[in-house]
């Protein structure tokens, strides 16, 4: 059995080793020649899964230690009989803080309170909740819109042209797809509040970078279209600017890395079925209050030491993300 696995997966290195011939390697260096005698590929968003790729390969699982699975030609998989497998969920409370950061850092900015402003959600999936369920409890008036939830459930859910016409502050945690693709564009800015704020902790190509340039919003980015190389003008137009490490909490990543390492050892009856990372500890949800979230939240994610690191080195995106010293998640 032969695994090749993204080099840069914390926590993982030694543990599938006793089962099977591991290989690491970059994620964006992975060839059809790599791959063609695998079983098993791990990979993160650099890694494409296409045709190209998996082509004359014996591979039979994709295990992507990411939420998303936009890099993975899905379709093609399925024709191929490759088993598809995300670690969805994994770094929501990650997520969750780095919006909580950016949500105190407007609030001290701009001296408000939750209770003077309404945060619009456009998809509330596991990541969405969670924000969705810290930021009722501090007094944010909330507008909800995820179309796929809303025709499975019904419920109060609004359209995304209300969401945004109402909002003061929008923040997008979409997967990408055909749907979601530029959802952020001109049109959609148009109908957004001038003064309003733009999170977008999803996908880089959620939005259209034309459009954020021309934007009037204030701007807070994780995540960019064509990453690594990224709009330098929109770099500098930006209030909040990070390397695409949103969700790169210790516990987002042991939790990635623990759904890799389980996708594998089900689909071939390997001991490893509840392996977790001995080096990290799992968070335990906890409420917390706004004023001490405010208090203390610098000191886990400050977004303007992060924001300026960025500013000041582009070219080091990559491994400004690879090197990232993850957050510890502490509600």
């Amino acid at each position: 059995m032969k695994v090749i696995i993204d080099n840069a997966i914390p926590y993982i290195k030694g543990i599938l080793e006793p089962y099977a011939e591991v290989v690491y390697l970059a994620g964006n260096a992975f060839t059809a020649e790599d791959v063609k005698d695998a079983d098993a590929l791990i990979i993160r968003t650099r890694t494409r899964c296409s045709a190209e790729l998996l082509e004359a390969s014996s591979v039979k699982l994709i295990a992507t230690a990411t939420i998303g699975f936009d890099h993975i030609d899905l379709d093609y998989c399925h024709k191929k009989g490759i088993e598809v497998v995300t670690a969805a969920g994994c770094n929501a409370a990650g997520v969750l803080q780095w919006v909580a950061a950016a949500l105190a850092m407007l609030a001290e900015r701009d001296g408000w309170q939750p209770s003077q402003k309404t945060l619009g959600i456009v998809g509330v999936g596991n990541v969405g909740s969670l924000v969705e369920q810290y930021a009722r409890n501090w007094g944010f008036g909330i507008l909800r819109c995820d179309p796929p939830r809303e025709q499975r459930e019904g419920g109060d859910f609004f359209s995304l042209e209300e969401v945004v016409s109402k909002a003061d502050i929008i923040t997008f945690h979409t997967p990408l797809d055909a749907t979601t693709y530029h959802l952020i564009n001109e049109e959609l800015i148009s109908k957004t509040h001038p003064n309003a704020v733009i999170i977008n902790a999803s996908r880089g190509e959620v939005a259209d970078t034309q459009a954020l340039l021309n934007a009037p919003q204030t701007l807070l980015l994780d995540v960019w279209e064509r990453e690594p190389a990224i709009d330098k003008n929109l770099l500098r137009k930006a209030l909040v600017t990070t390397p695409h490490i949103a969700g790169y909490s210790a516990q987002g990543k042991a939790n990635a890395s623990a759904a890799v390492v389980r996708a594998v050892a089900e689909r071939f009856s390997l001991p490893l079925t509840e392996w977790y990372p001995e080096q990290v500890q799992p968070t335990k949800r906890r409420p917390i209050d706004w004023q001490s979230m405010c208090e203390s939240i610098r000191s886990y994610c400050d977004l303007t030491e992060e924001s300026l690191r960025l500013k000041s080195g582009v070219e080091d995106f990559e491994a400004l993300r690879n090197n990232y010293n993850y957050r510890e998640e502490y509600f």
